[in-house]
């Protein structure tokens, strides 16, 4: 990929954290090779990983039983002509054998690019080629699915999980190869901390997907910025219920317990009915989710569906960290209301690794609701060790406080770069900052401390007779009404204003969609909303998408209000 040499300038300022250079790196390991052989030296015998499959057993595996898998797995992507600096896929649920797979890829310097099995089979193809993908790890009941696109792209696939007969004899059996390899193993000399680690394609509602380039550096410092603000050391204990092919799961719950010696229980699937004896029986510190599963909890439990909530003792739970998606203040007050469990807000993108801010773990009581709850929108906190952020505008030029404006991050944790994508980065690092896309303000504290919030994506925002709304601030009203379970406004087209504002919303069990419901909503929206804010017009719905992380897909949904195209509403 060829770049300009002005961008090439910007990217190397977005690399920058409080004047420390890009190079100055800040963490102890050369790689994460000597990451895991450290921790299997100090930590043999202490439990890793836990993993909970949705049929089947439980299993753990300790620091020195997890390594053996992890160096005997690098030697057999060895044996397969995999070298440093190739690149291998994942296709595969929440498994045990895809979190060594991806560690054992780290190790021997090879990228990994992890695969949403539940996307669109032309996507999942231009990924795959566009990565340039040699190897991918599969488990055996995706192999028919995929069959044809691998041997398409010359894609060697690597089954694993397969009992005998599931899969052709000629495929590579993933446990039976495990066998024949070598405990012992030793990195390429230039395995480094700019080594590329991991291309996550983002999940955009329309073009192609951008690949977002992460180095093993980048992994291991935004690690170490997530252990030091959650106090996460030998010894704690995260849960993963989020899909570990997205940086939520990844970077929170695999790589952090890695980096700070602590444990991962690992869950194929988030389930409401397990969730909290689960953080009971593992004695869980913190799990990290994301807002859509907050809601699915309160649901459940205001439907007496679930075993446990607050009849669940938590003596050992500290907090919930909650982000990659659109949180409200009702969502929080509701969840933490019903269920007395702290929720430590954060944000960040894949590509700045994974998180840039959160809120303090350690604030008062007053001041944790205060900052959640009373300012319209609930913070996602203060900018972590491994990163900077500002308010800017279309110029790059910094914002005051409380000016609207866009999200720019700029340090050891933002990406190496989109993939194969020059026009992305010559816009992205325009003003040597990644700007996020997102809109937001800061307010100051008592000592000067910059708290963020986040009002919406610059592109969701809807415009309507040349006014700036941004859908986040109708959510909030929209989810405060006690007929809704879940609801977004989006902006359709228009033939009198341009844009139009409607809303999506999806009704509580046993609500009964009306005319007569639909006028109640709108009323309740125009009490609380200007009227050029509030939704016109209302579809009542099943379902309402979203990403695999929980993030909502308004242009998804656009086509719907077609029909109101040419009302004109006053």
């Amino acid at each position: 990929m060829i770049l300009s040499e002005q961008t090439q300038h910007n990217i190397h300022k977005a690399h920058y954290v409080n004047s420390i250079a890009p190079d100055n790196y800040l963490v102890a390991y050369r790689n994460i090779f000597e990451l895991v052989q450290y921790r299997a030296h100090l930590q043999p015998d202490d439990i890793y990983i836990t993993y909970y499959p949705d049929s089947g057993f439980r299993s753990s595996l300790t620091y020195s039983q997890f390594v053996e898998k992890v160096f005997k797995t690098a030697n057999l992507l060895k044996a397969s002509g995999i070298k440093p600096g190739d690149r291998i896929s994942t296709i595969s649920y929440n498994h045990i054998n895809t979190v060594i797979q991806y560690f054992a890829a780290w190790c021997m310097g090879v990228t990994v690019v992890p695969i949403n099995v539940s996307e669109e089979p032309d996507r999942i193809e231009y990924i795959l080629k566009s990565s340039h993908t040699k190897l991918a790890f599969i488990k055996h009941e995706y192999l028919p699915k995929f069959t044809d696109v691998l041997n398409k792209l010359s894609i060697i696939p690597v089954v694993h999980s397969a009992e005998a007969g599931d899969v052709e004899s000629d495929n590579i059996i993933y446990e039976t190869e495990l066998e024949n390899q070598s405990t012992d193993f030793t990195p390429d000399d230039g395995v480094n901390p700019e080594t590329e680690s991991l291309i996550v394609y983002t999940s955009g509602t329309t073009g192609l997907p951008k690949g977002v380039v992460l180095t093993q550096y980048n992994l291991m410092i935004d690690a170490d910025g997530i252990s030091k603000w959650h106090g996460i050391s030998r010894g704690t204990v995260m849960m993963c219920v989020l899909p570990i092919h997205h940086v939520n799961g990844t970077v929170v719950t695999i790589m952090t317990p890695m980096y700070a010696g602590g444990t991962l229980i690992l869950n194929q699937k988030f389930h409401t009915d397990v969730f909290f004896r689960r953080l009971a029986d593992e004695k869980v510190n913190i799990v990290s989710v994301v807002p859509t599963l907050l809601q699915f909890l309160c649901h459940d439990y205001e439907a007496k569906k679930l075993k446990g909530g607050k009849g669940v003792r938590l003596n050992d739970f500290r907090h919930i960290i909650c982000g990659a998606g659109p949180l409200t203040c009702e969502l929080v007050h509701k969840f933490e209301s019903l269920f007395g469990l702290k929720i430590v807000h954060g944000y960040g993108l894949s590509e700045t690794t994974c998180y840039s801010c959160f809120i303090p773990a350690e604030l008062s009581e007053a001041e944790h609701k205060a900052w959640l709850l009373q300012h319209g929108f609930p913070s996602i906190g203060i900018a972590i060790e491994p990163n900077e952020m500002d308010i800017q505008n279309e110029k790059g030029e910094t914002l005051p406080e409380k000016a609207r404006g866009e999200i720019v991050i700029r340090g050891h944790n933002v990406m190496k770069y989109y993939d194969e994508n020059p026009d992305a980065n010559d816009k992205t690092f325009e003003f040597g900052w990644f700007r996020s896309g997102d809109e937001g303000f800061y307010i100051n504290d008592n000592s000067g401390k910059k708290y963020y919030f986040i009002t919406g994506r610059l592109k969701e925002l809807i415009i309507r007779g040349g006014v700036n709304i941004a859908p986040l601030e109708i959510d909030e009203v929209l989810m405060s009404i006690p007929e809704i379970k879940s609801a977004i406004a989006v902006g359709f087209d228009n033939d009198w204003y341009g844009e139009e504002v409607g809303a999506l919303v999806l009704l509580n069990e046993n609500i009964k969609p009306s005319e007569e419901l639909k006028g109640e909503i709108l009323k309740k929206c125009r009490e609380k909303l200007p009227a050029y804010k509030s939704p016109k017009t209302i579809i009542f719905c099943d379902t309402i998408p979203v990403t695999s992380t929980g993030k909502y897909q308004r242009n998804k949904v656009k086509h719907l209000f077609a029909e109101f195209k040419t009302i004109q509403y006053k």
